[in-house]
């Protein structure tokens, strides 16, 4: 059954990482016609609409009781942040810079898998997680030499989203998927009607960078060029969300948060629809020995899974 799972979990995250893959060149597409929190909000109406429509349309009950109010709470905020770090993160790096720190998390994972969710993390996990990461690296080959500690902002986004989902693997057995999200909605709206109200006219905004107007501007200046960006981007998050969801819910975050690199391949392809951008020599070197090690982890578990069954396991 625990192979199953974690089957299954494989294939939601890799859905997933492709939807998302999409989402983030769009918002590196108009990020300057449109406020971040504007955005964000925008976003998670629509998500919030399309789930409410799901719910009506298969008759699911839905409840906002949670079993664990203090770690929703604390999944929703880190959830919401963190991923306004990697939005600001696209504004002023490249999506290949942005995507090789954020690539941190399953060192994050792992960990937080070990010490929060008392999961067995064994020396050749250990060593296919660093293999994937060197694949990381030879696929998106970031440049140091001018690095500054501003662009750790997907590194705090890694670190956010480790925590989200590792909450979301301990508390989905009391907790429905459908309760999460719809939490999460929830702080998004609220969170992104405060920030309006404080924000919202660009009263803040006498910046020039293009990070912080992106940040700070106002909001609703150019909505017939950006929202109906902002729809698709609903549509595309909705089945990102509910695929990354399920995959934590039903298998383990250490095994399904190395199958993220998948977003890599994913983002490829992306960039060459929407960019016309051909990917280099060392692009398909590195995806192989990132699929490589996420081949090798799946296997590794599904081994490990027989072994526990005739209750001798070997690690």
């Amino acid at each position: 059954m625990e192979a199953n799972n974690n089957t299954k979990g494989i294939f939601f995250i890799m859905t997933g990482m492709a939807f998302f893959s999409i989402q983030d060149s769009l918002i590196k597409f108009i990020f300057e016609d449109i406020a971040l929190f504007e955005l964000y909000l925008g976003r998670t109406l629509i998500q919030a609409t399309i789930l409410l429509a799901f719910v009506i349309i298969t008759k699911k009950h839905i409840t906002l009781k949670t079993h664990y109010p203090f770690l929703t709470l604390l999944r929703v905020i880190c959830f919401f942040f963190g991923f306004s770090f990697f939005y600001i993160s696209l504004t002023f790096m490249t999506l290949a810079m942005t995507s090789a720190l954020f690539f941190s998390c399953p060192f994050f994972m792992s960990m937080f898998a070990k010490f929060f969710l008392k999961e067995q993390i064994g020396i050749r996990r250990w060593s296919a997680i660093v293999v994937g990461f060197i694949g990381v690296i030879i696929v998106l080959d970031p440049n140091w030499e001018d690095f500054d500690y501003f662009k750790l902002a997907p590194v705090a986004c890694a670190i956010c989203y480790s925590c989200s989902m590792t909450i979301t693997k301990y508390t989905s057995d009391k907790d429905s998927i459908y309760t999460q999200m719809t939490w999460l909605y929830i702080f998004a709206t609220f969170a992104g009607l405060m920030i309006f109200l404080i924000t919202g006219d660009g009263k803040f905004n006498t910046f020039t960078d293009p990070t912080m107007q992106f940040i700070i501007r106002e909001w609703f200046t150019n909505p017939l060029a950006s929202w109906p960006y902002v729809l698709v981007m609903g549509i595309v998050a909705s089945i990102s969300f509910f695929c990354v969801f399920s995959a934590y819910s039903i298998a383990s975050p250490s095994i399904v948060s190395l199958f993220e690199y998948s977003y890599i391949v994913w983002a490829m392809l992306a960039g060459y629809i929407l960019f016309e951008t051909i990917p280099v020599p060392r692009t398909f070197l590195g995806a192989a020995i990132i699929i490589a090690a996420g081949f090798y982890i799946y296997f590794r578990e599904k081994v490990r899974g027989q072994m526990i069954a005739t209750d001798t396991p070997n690690r």
